[in-house]
């Protein structure tokens, strides 16, 4: 992934094949939003993994994803949370606790959960 400062605060990234704009001003998504976006399509990927694999019909669902930045410094997230609308489709609590158990191991939610180290370098 490639991430251009294209003057000011806007930065366009490149991913694979595909290009979005980061911009904190408001002229494209900002750094935390892409975060949480990137949280919540994963949970919504595993989802939809756990779904096919279940062989369950999903044929859409919402995921809203909020967070609230902590108070004191270091400034980060110092909770998230997501909501997952299955738009009516029920499910037992059996069921919907291996659901849950699944799409919490996504990647990023993994990630999140093993405070991995960060490494800057200038080149």
């Amino acid at each position: 992934m490639d991430i251009v400062n294209t003057g000011e605060y806007a930065f366009k990234v490149k991913a694979k094949d595909y290009e979005f704009v980061v911009d904190p001003r408001g002229k494209g998504v900002t750094p935390p939003d892409a975060f949480l976006a990137s949280l919540g399509t994963c949970v919504g990927v595993y989802l939809r993994k756990y779904a096919e694999g279940a062989g369950l019909i999903l044929p859409e669902f919402q995921i809203s994803v909020d967070a609230e930045f902590s108070t004191e410094k270091p400034v980060c997230f110092r909770k998230i949370g997501l909501k997952i609308d299955l738009k009516g489709m029920q499910l037992d609590k059996r069921r919907m606790k291996a659901m849950h158990e699944f799409v919490m191991n996504c990647p990023i939610h993994n990630t999140l959960k093993q405070n991995p180290e960060v490494e800057v370098k200038f080149v």
